[in-house]
């Protein structure tokens, strides 16, 4: 069973409604149902919430580093709770999905993520799952011609549509957790999947 499950953001007020933080938003919403609350834990640099899921222990984990260190909070509770690359799900703001769109996938490259560069860089794997977020990218709006700069596009807040969308596949993601936990992938895949 998936045992430690990471939404990836940027720490503090300024960052809360950014696009870059489609992961928090989605732990945030899962530790709410699931009746837990986030502590900050140092040694982990982070704040972690730890649930019950089928009487497993279940870590939620915001790291409390910027995006680009994510890997060192990450490796520091894989290492304390000894946890393999295999146990983890990392859920991920992703530039190359429309907003509402979700995908679930075993490995890969990076996509030049960098939190995932360097979750990818202390586990030594690129072998963990990922749920990915669709933010949409900048090249697809529509504006004065002039292409946003990406990191600039990450860093701001989405329009109210985009968020109605993100928040949407954030509960799609919720909705086929439970399946995903039981190791049901195949299954949780395809129900992700045929939602847009």
């Amino acid at each position: 069973m998936t045992k430690l499950i990471v939404g990836l953001g940027n720490p503090g007020d300024e960052h809360e409604e950014d696009r870059h933080n489609a992961g928090f938003w989605f732990v945030d919403a899962l530790a709410k149902q699931l009746g837990v609350r986030f502590e900050s834990e140092k040694r982990f640099h982070g704040k972690v919430a730890k649930a019950k899921w089928e009487g497993e222990d279940l870590f939620l984990l915001k790291p409390s580093t910027y995006m680009n260190l994510s890997g060192q909070s990450v490796g520091a509770l894989c290492r304390f709770h000894k946890m393999t690359p295999a146990d983890i799900l990392v859920v991920q703001d992703e530039l190359d999905l429309k907003p509402g769109t979700a995908r679930l996938k075993l490995g890969g490259g990076t996509g030049g993520h960098n939190g995932l560069k360097d979750i990818q860089a202390h586990l030594s794997t690129p072998e963990y799952w990922r749920l990915r977020l669709g933010i949409g990218h900048p090249r697809d709006l529509a504006g004065d011609g002039r292409p946003m700069d990406v990191a600039d596009y990450v860093l701001r807040r989405p329009q109210l549509a985009e968020q109605k969308l993100i928040d949407a596949s954030i509960e799609n993601g919720l909705q086929i957790l439970s399946l995903f936990l039981k190791g049901d992938t195949q299954t949780a895949m395809m129900e992700l999947h045929s939602k847009g």
